[in-house]
């Protein structure tokens, strides 16, 4: 296996040697400076989990990367998703490889007993009651469930079936010794064959009827395609006693499953043929049907067809039901939603969506709820007298939340803003259990306020979140409680909404985060639950600083400034700068000119950072603004995208040239995904940078002709727009030495690895400065160690070569 890989990697990695002009060079994986090396690979610090009562904390450790081997596993790549043919899950996890428990009062940390050899822990839920905790272990060909016992600390296999966990969440709580899960029907070595010769060509085709859609990867291809994803996602329901197993109802593909709140119904998505070819297995046809929890079909609510047919328009929808939920303030009571548009959000109409619920034993007819101005964005649930009704329109950044009484049927605006408006987000509502045991929205001071988290807290002085109580009669949120400046803390867990007993998260630039227990009532000194160490040792003595500029149409911007250890101005003169960055559609200038982000958060690296060169003695500009406005009410914001990135660029430049800091003549930028985009088209329509680093990229906008990003005009709406925004189509202005990095199994709408094969092909043509490095197997975001390491290699390279030794 091992000599098959090699020669696999050596067919994927084909770089482009730095000193030869043309040609091309395989080469070994190589590794950055051990400083960088030396971060990255740092033991990631510890996820937690706190039970509702703050009695219990889980803690989770995992491994930082997997190594290119373990990434280059077999796989089938189907119906939108990545799939281990071996177990019947999805491949490409992030595994947790430890458990220990903590309690809370006496500190007293627990190792947890039974877990399995080489534990590849994922899909972690606690009980109804919160005494268990469920998790999945990938045991090589197969899945398995384990309950760990909260009071003995000792963790034991439940399952004989191996579990099924393609779609969806492969399992749920019934209740505390109850579980159902979606088991496999046979072993993988069951599997369709691939016929040699198949029976016929791949035909499809459409007879007149529109069906726009999203560029998706990984699609069904072929009848074979179609064959091996209804073998790996049909399951059997089971249900699960510690050994004790039933079957519920019949083999069948489901997409997800859901429990009604009284615990007597189930609301499944049953997927159906025939199998799309154009969207992902989330938008094939489906029924949805509830059933009882010995399988049987109680009702049928909605035959759905695939979502082919979706109208191109970002607040454009299906003609059909949709939103299918569970009412978490009733037994057994489920709600939907259905256009009175059409579907087509620029209909002229009083109202776009209406709300129906139907009620056990779901033999009556829908009852309607209320109807929407805007698109319905889904209903977060009280009690009899209050519920919280979420409208937006993405076309206009809009978002409304108003209050709907049950009992009378009033809906009446609570509040109304622009979705990029951040300082005037009130928060989240804070949620608690009711007797179902869902959550649901709470209410403080007589049941006049609620309790709004906001774990943002987006101000002029940067991020500082709060605590609030809004008021339902006045409308007025006052908060009671904000981070100080100085640091940086969140609101994780509302333990008492009365008492105000709360856990938070707490950092500095200097402090790692950590979590406490408050109390703001008693105002009682803060109790820490947790002590992680800086696993960063090697960045202390960086500086951080959040720096803010104009652009020349007078638009406030800011970035995040990283500046080497002991740096001097005065001693050490303009450092070589690195800005890296990712575009943001705005309507609004004054919301584009908010500040986000805080100074004072700790930093954490994960492999894309740029703020691994700050080590290497490069300033570093990360999270530069790159705001993209619209220049008036009827225009929209790419109609001047590139002219915007320009002013945008020019700004962070000249600020920090003017500093002292940088050297505006050693200046690179860089970007993934979005950024790359950018990247490109920077170095297309300027003369601004030495160099740059584009990471997974889309060039090309004519292969996205039904939308990108914000852009929902067409191809054939807007063709001068998509052939200005696309760096390709300027392909030979591109001089300044350009780094192109991509993933060859990227799975992102939009991002198909031919962009960056194409983008290199055209710059070495014209005559340009390039490289293309190819990662195998690496998807959108990459997370091969092997691959990881030799990217910031890359990167280093660049930038050593490109602009910090430039003349």
């Amino acid at each position: 296996m091992k000599k098959n890989l090699l020669t696999r990697l050596g067919t994927c990695l084909v770089l482009l040697a730095p000193l030869l002009v043309n040609g091309q060079d395989a080469v070994t994986y190589q590794t950055p400076p051990k400083a960088i090396s030396d971060l990255v690979l740092a033991k990631p610090t510890p996820g937690v989990s706190i039970d509702g009562k703050a009695d219990w904390m889980l803690l989770s450790e995992r491994n930082s990367y997997p190594t290119v081997e373990e990434l280059g596993q077999p796989e089938f790549r189907v119906a939108g998703l990545r799939i281990n043919p071996n177990n019947f899950s999805q491949s490409r996890q992030i595994y947790i490889n430890g458990f220990s428990l903590k309690n809370i009062k006496s500190g007293q940390s627990f190792p947890i007993a039974g877990l399995p050899a080489n534990l590849l822990a994922s899909n972690v839920s606690w009980s109804p009651s919160e005494s268990k905790i469920a998790f999945t272990h990938s045991a090589g060909n197969r899945i398995d469930l384990y309950v760990i016992d909260v009071a003995t600390k000792k963790a034991e296999k439940w399952n004989n079936s191996a579990l099924n966990a393609v779609l969806g969440s492969p399992y749920l709580w019934l209740d505390d010794q109850t579980i159902l899960f979606k088991a496999t029907l046979q072993a993988a070595d069951k599997a369709p064959k691939k016929p040699i010769t198949p029976k016929g060509p791949t035909v499809q085709q459409n007879l007149g009827k529109a069906a726009p859609s999203a560029t998706f990867q990984d699609l069904i291809k072929s009848p074979y395609d179609e064959d091996i994803f209804a073998f790996y996602a049909t399951v059997q329901l089971v249900k699960l006693k510690k050994g004790q197993e039933t079957k519920l109802g019949s083999p069948v593909i489901l997409s997800s499953i859901s429990l009604s709140p009284d615990r007597q119904y189930l609301l499944q998505r049953q997927i159906q043929k025939p199998f799309s070819y154009l969207v992902g297995a989330n938008g094939f046809p489906s029924h949805q049907v509830i059933t009882d929890l010995s399988g049987k079909t109680i009702k049928v609510l909605a035959q759905l067809p695939s979502t082919e047919g979706t109208p191109s328009g970002y607040d454009n929808t299906q003609n059909v039901p949709r939103s299918f939920d569970w009412r978490d303030d009733e037994a057994a009571t489920i709600t939907w939603a259905m256009p009175l548009d059409s579907g087509l959000i620029k209909k002229n109409v009083p109202f776009h969506d209406a709300v129906y619920a139907l009620s056990a034993p779901f033999t009556g007819s829908p009852k309607e709820l209320f109807k929407t101005k805007l698109r319905y964005g889904g209903t977060s649930w009280g009690n009899a007298n209050l519920a919280l009704v979420q409208e937006v329109s993405r076309t206009k950044q809009m978002g409304r939340v108003s209050r709907f009484n049950p009992s009378t049927g009033s809906l009446e605006t609570l509040w109304e803003r622009n979705q990029t408006d951040a300082y005037n987000n009130p928060g989240a509502p804070v949620t608690g259990k009711n007797a179902f045991g869902r959550n649901v929205v709470i209410t403080v001071d007589q049941g006049s306020k609620l309790l709004m988290n906001n774990t943002t807290g987006s101000s002029p002085k940067g991020d500082l979140p709060f605590l609030a109580k809004f008021d339902l009669n006045t409308k007025e949120n006052s908060i009671i409680w904000r981070a100080q400046e100085g640091s940086y803390e969140f609101i994780t867990e509302v333990v008492d909404p009365q008492l105000l007993v709360l856990i938070s998260r707490k950092e500095s630039q200097t402090e790692s985060p950590n979590y406490y227990l408050k109390n703001l009532v008693r105002r009682i000194a803060d109790r820490p639950l947790t002590d992680f160490k800086n696993p960063y040792p090697a960045l202390e003595g960086v500086t951080k600083e959040k720096v803010k500029y104009k652009r020349a149409d007078g638009v406030d911007l800011t970035g995040d400034l990283y500046l080497p250890k002991g740096y001097n101005k005065e001693k050490d003169g303009p450092l070589p700068l690195l800005m890296w960055a990712y575009p943001r559609e705005f309507n609004s200038a004054a919301d584009a000119a908010q500040i986000r982000g805080s100074k004072d958060r700790f930093t954490t690296l994960s492999w894309g950072s740029p703020i691994f060169y700050v080590t290497q003695g490069y300033a570093v500009l990360d999270n530069a603004e790159m705001p993209i406005v619209a220049a008036a009410a009827d225009k929209k914001p790419n109609d001047n995208f590139v002219a915007q990135l320009k002013m945008n660029a020019e700004a962070a430049i000249n600020a920090l040239s003017g500093m002292g800091i940088a050297d505006r003549n050693r200046v690179a930028v860089g970007g993934h995904s979005y950024g790359a985009f950018m990247t490109a088209n920077l170095l297309a329509h300027t003369n601004l940078f030495k160099a740059g680093l584009s990471r997974s990229g889309a060039y090309n906008r004519t292969l996205t002709p039904f939308g990108f990003q914000n852009e929902d005009r067409t191809y054939w709406e807007a063709p001068q727009l998509y052939y200005e925004m696309s760096p390709f189509s300027y392909a030979d202005k591109i001089k300044t030495p350009i780094l192109l990095v991509h993933g060859e199994a990227d799975n992102n709408p939009g991002t198909f690895p031919i962009n960056s094969e194409r983008l290199f092909a055209a710059i070495k043509g014209n005559g340009g400065t390039v490289r293309f490095v190819y990662l195998p197997y690496e998807s959108h975001g990459y997370s091969g160690k092997e691959n990881i390491l030799h990217l910031l290699w890359e990167q280093y390279q660049w930038l050593e070569t490109y602009v910090k030794k430039a003349k």
